[in-house]
């Protein structure tokens, strides 16, 4: 009899169990692979003086299409890329346009900001703009025209991957990044070991997770705010992010994953410069949003919310066209080119604009406040933008850097006054014309604000 009941109990408790909502999001995601067929320049290094002669990894774009309830879409695209530039990025935007009807606020191209991936031509021109020869100079030329159809591509692939899907969040921890600007690298184990690394951070590791009707995981969307600068030979590879997608996708065979860089721009995986260590700090990461992926996670519900906006963003007096004359005659090699380079840009204008059409990109997906900020982003702006939302009710801000249009280093106001590479020594390699303005900082923030905050 005791038997009896206790079956009877069990399934009656099946019965009562609540059956679980039909997904309302559909997903497609897809990759394809960006490795140069041919030996070309690589990017990320001024000390660099022959082009890539080996691959240690291929080097991925990887595209995510999410459309909610409505039928409103947005498309990710995540690239093994150094960076991506203006041109390239109203390119793609035209095509995807054509071709999927997207506004400029449905899609963001966010980069892992390798430094063992190929040479652009729109974007660090200065670092290959001298040294390269004719031959190196046409291939970095046709490989970003390629670069930017393999991108549309992958979308199109993305698009045909679509199907019913939840969505689910979460946020995990990596300790991996140092503050390079507050900690010599000789002295970084010692003092990590005592305890005593300093400077601003960001160590959270957001993961948005997708599967499919029968839960089964299909893309894992993560981030994190560390320069990919373990590596800086001559081979391809995705460096440390890199890795942590390989580890991940090895975890879970038939999953995309795909990497966004935060705002890491001053926070460096320290010691570095091996493969080993890559491999670590990948292997890292990705156990930490393992680690997310199998605990609780919260859903995202509710519908998509899209803006982008380019600020006039100001900027310091910009340098005149007697100091790059001066420069082309007196500089070092990296002064000879950027005076090349930005006269070039100058052109028969009198002198370069005061100010930088900056863009800025959110997407509200449930709870989630996803931002997009273009050039190398200091970490300031993420701690800063999480606070400005910590009076929110269950809102989590999720900042990328490096997306859309890397055009400069990003300092804030603390970094700008500081000086140094982020506050300005950059510009050298960037090509960029000027220091940006001590109100630049605040224009960010009050966009980002009033993005975030609008319906």
């Amino acid at each position: 009899m005791n038997y009896l009941r206790l079956l009877l109990l069990v399934l009656l408790g099946f019965i009562c169990l609540p059956l679980q909502a039909a997904p309302t999001w559909q997903a497609g995601s897809a990759r394809i692979k960006l490795t140069p067929q041919q030996f070309m320049w690589m990017s990320g290094y001024g000390s660099r003086v022959v082009p890539a002669d080996g691959k240690l990894t291929d080097i991925w774009a990887k595209a995510l299409v999410l459309r909610d309830a409505n039928g409103k879409d947005v498309v990710l695209i995540t690239a093994d890329l150094i960076g991506i530039g203006r041109e390239s990025t109203q390119w793609i935007a035209q095509q995807l346009k054509e071709k999927h009807d997207l506004e400029r606020s449905q899609f963001a191209i966010a980069t892992s900001h390798t430094h063992t991936g190929p040479a652009l031509s729109d974007n660090l021109v200065p670092l290959h703009y001298l040294r390269a020869d004719t031959v190196q100079q046409n291939r970095i030329v046709q490989y970003t025209l390629k670069l930017r159809q393999l991108l549309v591509d992958v979308v199109g692939l993305a698009y045909r991957d679509l199907e019913p899907v939840y969505l689910t969040s979460g946020t995990g921890l990596c300790t991996v990044a140092v503050n390079r600007r507050t900690n010599t690298e000789s002295q970084v184990p010692q003092k990590r070991l005592e305890g005593r690394l300093n400077g601003p951070y960001d160590h959270d590791v957001p993961v948005l997770a997708v599967r499919n009707a029968d839960y089964e995981l299909k893309t894992v969307v993560f981030g994190y705010a560390c320069h990919s600068t373990v590596l800086s030979f001559t081979k391809w590879s995705g460096d440390y992010p890199g890795f942590a997608q390989m580890d991940l996708e090895n975890r879970y065979p038939g999953v995309d994953a795909m990497f966004w860089a935060g705002c890491g721009a001053d926070q460096n995986p320290l010691p570095r410069r091996t493969v080993e260590l890559a491999q670590h700090y990948g292997e890292r990461v990705a156990q930490s949003v393992d680690s997310v992926l199998r605990g609780t996670m919260s859903p995202v519900e509710g519908e998509l919310v899209t803006h982008y906006h380019e600020i006039a963003g100001k900027t310091q007096t910009p340098i005149s066209r007697d100091e790059l004359n001066q420069l082309l005659a007196d500089g070092n090699q990296y002064e000879q080119a950027y005076a090349q380079f930005v006269l070039k840009k100058l052109g028969e204008q009198e002198k370069m604009p005061a100010f930088y059409p900056y863009p800025i990109q959110t997407w509200h997906m449930g709870d989630i406040r996803m931002v997009f900020l273009g050039g190398e982003v200091v970490v300031d702006y993420a701690v800063k933008l999480k606070l400005l939302a910590s009076g929110a009710k269950n809102t989590n801000v999720w900042v990328a850097g490096y997306s859309n249009d890397v055009m400069a280093y990003i300092p804030s106001t603390r970094v700008l006054l500081e000086g140094g590479y982020e506050g300005g020594g950059s510009n050298t390699y960037y090509g960029f014309p000027a220091l940006w303005s001590e109100e630049f900082e605040q224009q960010i923030l009050d966009e980002t604000r009033k993005q975030i905050n609008s319906k």
